[in-house]
């Protein structure tokens, strides 16, 4: 999830454990700790533009990383706190912030390698977006007033607000997957698989997306009271049997990024050079991706190039809010 996220619940978990004389140290060496996974951001190439996707969520955020990242982040912070805290307290607080950060990641739909180095398999359990207010601000006002107030009661409380919003996310998924099953079903569709994805900033309208026959089919679900559509478009799946040559480095930057999209490749409408992830969008039942890679058929032994695309983003963002308020 963004930064102010895994802060505010790397700093809640210490707090909840701390003594009111340590709260406030807690709160600081578990919000730093908690937000440390995502420096792997930094890990880049200007050759390569699909290095950063390999290792954001990597080995950072991997179950079997926790104590090494936690040592780590001991190690750094300990000179700010130890004329309060000793190392064995800062080792503990560092480490309670840094497990939140995979495992608040994988409740979002970008993929977490929680399995690393096991499995390269990308955990999303589609619950939350990367960023919702509902479930940060309430979460960060409760951890602000525990520091305040010196009571790990409101750092407690901010955890059960977000695990409570967690679990309401997964009922809202099922509902959405129901909801697009039933939905398929009625243009006589057997999905290969389907995917429901909450839309940016809540957990009321969702993208699903199906695969049948070759293509992809994406359509807007509002899970409220009642289940309301918003049908949406279809895509010819990417085929990579049409590549030539198949052992170019295009070819293979490609399968890299099916990796990481998994599967969910097609060509840009508007774009022939184009393979997008048809994953995202800021509108849930348009396919208009944010982001894929562009090739050169004159120069297969280069790299791919990677772009975003999120143009027009404040007419996006009016059409999603006409859909969470009708």
């Amino acid at each position: 999830m963004d930064p102010v996220t895994q802060g505010a619940l790397g700093a809640a978990l210490p707090q909840s454990l701390s003594s009111p004389a340590k709260l406030r140290w807690a709160a600081l060496v578990g919000a730093l700790s908690g937000m440390a996974p995502d420096l792997d951001v930094l890990i880049r190439s200007a050759n390569d533009p699909l290095l950063f996707l390999e290792y954001h969520r990597q080995f950072t955020h991997a179950l079997l990383f926790i104590p090494v990242g936690a040592l780590i982040c001991a190690i750094a912070f300990f000179p700010i706190v130890k004329r309060t805290l000793s190392f064995r307290q800062t080792y503990l607080f560092c480490l309670l912030g840094y497990a939140t950060h995979g495992l608040l990641d994988a409740c979002t739909t970008y993929g977490t390698q929680l399995f690393w180095p096991i499995s390269d398999v990308r955990i999303a359990w589609n619950s939350v977006s990367v960023i919702d207010p509902l479930a940060t601000l309430p979460l960060l006002a409760l951890v602000l007033t525990a520091v305040v107030r010196k009571k790990v009661i409101f750092a407690r409380a901010g955890i059960i607000w977000l695990l409570f919003y967690l679990a309401l996310g997964v009922i809202q998924r099922d509902r959405a997957e129901t909801a697009g099953t039933a939905l398929a079903a009625e243009r006589g569709h057997t999905p290969i698989r389907l995917e429901a994805k909450p839309s940016f900033g809540n957990i009321l309208v969702w993208k699903t997306i199906y695969e049948t026959d070759g293509l992809f089919h994406v359509d807007a679900i509002r899970a409220g009271l009642d289940i309301t559509y918003f049908s949406g478009q279809a895509i010819e799946k990417f085929d990579s049997s049409m590549l030539s040559p198949k052992d170019s480095r295009q070819a293979e930057d490609i399968q890299r990024f099916s990796w990481f999209s998994n599967g969910y490749l097609a060509i840009d409408p508007d774009q022939a050079a184009r393979i997008i992830d048809v994953r995202y969008s800021m509108v849930p039942n348009e396919i208009d991706a944010l982001w894929g890679i562009e090739l050169n058929a004159e120069t297969p032994g280069e790299h791919v190039r990677f772009v975003t695309m999120r143009e027009n983003s404040s007419a996006k963002l009016r059409k999603l809010a006409k859909m969470i308020y009708p």
